[in-house]
């Protein structure tokens, strides 16, 4: 990203991770650009849901032509113990990731 280090108070991004080619570097970045003691919040769909959820979840997407694409980002989205893996290897090692029902979520500050 083309920011200085340190410029952010907060870092955040809701439903993109799984279409991220780099994930690490992407965490590495945000990372990069916050203050310290920056919070940030990253969360996705988790591909590991429980299934009647994701059943309901494409039940009541509308309009239907947009159905394959919920579909398809579940598919490419990652479980909670794949961005742990992933976080163990990036500047947000510290971080909290954790499953809840159909997304999961990484947060932290930045030490």
């Amino acid at each position: 990203m083309s920011f200085e280090d340190n410029t952010f108070d907060a870092v955040f991004t809701n439903g993109s991770l799984h279409e991220w080619s780099q994930p690490n570097e992407v965490f590495d970045e945000a990372y990069r650009v916050l203050k310290p003691t920056g919070r940030y919040l990253i969360s996705d769909l988790r591909r590991d849901m429980n299934p009647l959820v994701k059943w309901i979840m494409r039940a009541v997407t509308k309009p239907r032509e947009i159905k394959p694409g919920l579909v398809s980002s579940i598919n490419a989205s990652y479980t909670p113990e794949e961005i742990r893996s992933m976080l163990r290897n990036s500047s947000l090692s510290g971080s909290a990731a954790r499953g809840v029902i159909m997304i999961f979520v990484i947060a932290g500050e930045k030490k």
